[in-house]
């Protein structure tokens, strides 16, 4: 048996890695590389996976067809322990899409020219601060998740990193996006270049809240005298330095096990997942599906990416916002948070487990094509009713996709807001609809909470996902038991907070259905599928 050889070694080898259906650069990636660092276009904030298995593949893309002749700089603020796995493999990616039908694609990506630090004083910084320096950069993109765009606690209160930044301006800066406004601020000193600052998280209005948090660090540093007011000026100037509103839909679930042993059955070794102090997963490889979106506000002063010639849609901000309102609070997230509850209560491991058992593919569907589709914000280049077929239908259902209801329910806290509220006040506000006529939003409220408990259906103890909030909230749940009543006064004073809900549940008058809810399905051992299916019944009937 032959030895087998790393990833290092075998990506020289390019007949070995084709004859092993291996898609490759078909450009020379070390010209690239110089020519980027030499005159560079695109950075990237962020490492993960969505950048990875989705955007560097489109600059492959235009790289193979010679349309562009520069790849992407990509920074790490947050966890860059994440760097140091990458950096082993010479930046290469292997990017694994995987379709419905079973069949898969294999691509070593080669487009990601230069992983830096954002570490103050480090070589990597004062690299990126040249970078920033340069007139031809057009596109600073961001997936650094939503609390990345946070600057308070949970208690509203400023975290450290941000007050500390705010303090001092822009020298020393500790926070993700202090960093960032302080890389602005070389670029406004060596001449105030026009550039587009493009968030890429999965989040509604992402391009204002970063405005709004960039410009909370430049407002607080001219209060100071630490900068002059011309850069404020800079920054308000939406000729010189734009926040283009984006809408970004791809599944790309943690490293996968058997992707992993596909791969290592080729011949590369030495890229299992690693998991960083942080509890990051980082591997050289990506799985995600084949469907993908991404809708950009057409707003881009130093020249727009031509990422339009891959499939990439440029448009107008209305149009942005009601695809990305129309995916958000309707068509996707809200189906897939109720899977992600219910899915972890019912002990499921894998999504498209969920989408065999057809008391929660019922549930969705009502979810979607009942509550969410009369107040949709049709975006006309996507049609919502289809867009939901292809979520149900093929997305979800995708076998070959391996993303959890554990991840997915991540941070639910920070999502219900968008989710389930955004469709609530259209209830509310709706001269024809009555939001009292909602069932399936109100049972997965009420399925949240029973999830707090960390008690799955059967009745035995489950690890609930991380969630910046979950201090606060298990306590509430600390003295949880099935067949107990469980409904206290401070359930309902949660079910006023609207920071976490979007509005007043109790003044909607929703919580008292919610609550009903919650306590039939913490009554016994097997209540909460007994509950979904009555009410689906109701439904039915009516």
């Amino acid at each position: 048996m032959r030895k087998r050889e790393t990833i290092q070694k075998i990506i020289t080898k390019s007949s070995d890695l084709a004859d092993r259906g291996y898609l490759l650069p078909r450009y020379d990636v070390e010209k690239v590389t110089r020519k980027t660092l030499e005159d560079p276009r695109w950075v990237q904030l962020g490492a993960g996976n969505i950048f990875r298995a989705f955007l560097a593949p489109h600059q492959q893309q235009l790289l193979n067809e010679g349309v562009v002749d520069t790849g992407i700089i990509v920074a790490e603020g947050y966890d860059t322990e994440m760097i140091d796995v990458l950096q082993r493999y010479d930046n290469l990616t292997i990017n694994v899409t995987l379709k419905s039908d079973g069949n898969l694609t294999k691509e070593i990506i080669g487009s990601i020219s230069k992983y830096v630090k954002m570490e103050n004083d480090s070589e990597d910084f004062i690299l990126l601060k040249e970078i920033f320096r340069k007139p031809s950069l057009e596109m600073v993109s961001m997936t650094i998740t939503e609390k990345g765009y946070s600057l308070v606690d949970n208690h509203g209160e400023l975290t450290p990193l941000v007050k500390a930044d705010f303090e001092n301006g822009p020298y020393n800066t500790q926070s993700y996006l202090g960093k960032l406004t302080t890389l602005l601020f070389e670029r406004y000193q060596a001449g105030a270049f026009p550039l587009a600052l493009v968030s890429m998280d999965n989040m509604s209005h992402n391009g204002k809240k970063l405005q709004n948090s960039v410009f909370a660090y430049v407002n607080r540093w001219v209060e100071k005298q630490l900068v002059p007011i011309d850069f404020s000026e800079y920054i308000l100037n939406s000729g010189k330095v734009s926040f283009p509103w984006t809408m970004i839909d791809k599944i790309t679930p943690r490293p996968d096990a058997k992707i992993e042993a596909l791969l290592e059955k080729d011949g590369l070794e030495g890229i299992s997942p690693s998991q960083t102090l942080k509890h990051t997963f980082v591997a050289p490889y990506v799985n995600g599906e084949e469907t993908e979106y991404l809708i950009i506000e057409d707003n881009f002063p130093n020249g727009r990416p031509l990422l339009d010639k891959t499939g990439i849609i440029y448009t107008k901000r209305e149009t942005v916002n009601k695809v990305e309102t129309m995916k958000v609070t309707t068509c996707l997230n809200p189906l897939h948070t109720a899977l992600a509850i219910f899915g972890c209560l019912f002990d499921y491991h894998f999504i498209h487990e969920e989408m065999r058992d057809p008391d929660l593919v019922s549930l969705i569907k009502v979810l979607g094509y009942q509550e969410g589709l009369p107040v949709v914000m049709n975006p006309e280049i996507i049609n919502p009713e289809k867009f939901i077929d292809e979520v149900i239908n093929t997305r979800l259902a995708n076998p070959f996709i391996p993303d959890t209801p554990q991840r997915i329910a991540t941070d639910t806290s920070q999502k219900l807001s968008v989710r389930y509220g955004e469709t609530i006040k259209s209830y509310v506000a709706s001269s024809t609809l009555n939001p009292h006529s909602l069932k399936i939003i109100p049972l997965v409220l009420a399925g949240w909470l029973r999830y707090l408990s960390g008690i799955k259906d059967t009745g035995e103890i489950f690890e609930v996902s991380p969630d910046p909030m979950l201090p606060v909230l298990q306590p509430l749940f600390s003295e949880f038991k099935l067949g107990k009543t469980n409904a206290t006064q401070e359930i309902e004073t949660l079910l006023r907070n609207e920071k976490i809900f979007g509005l007043d549940l109790v003044e909607v008058g929703l919580s008292d259905s919610i609550i009903s809810m919650y306590e039939e399905i913490s009554t016994a051992p097997g209540s909460v599928r007994l509950v979904i299916k009555k009410v689906l019944s109701e439904i039915k009937s009516n």
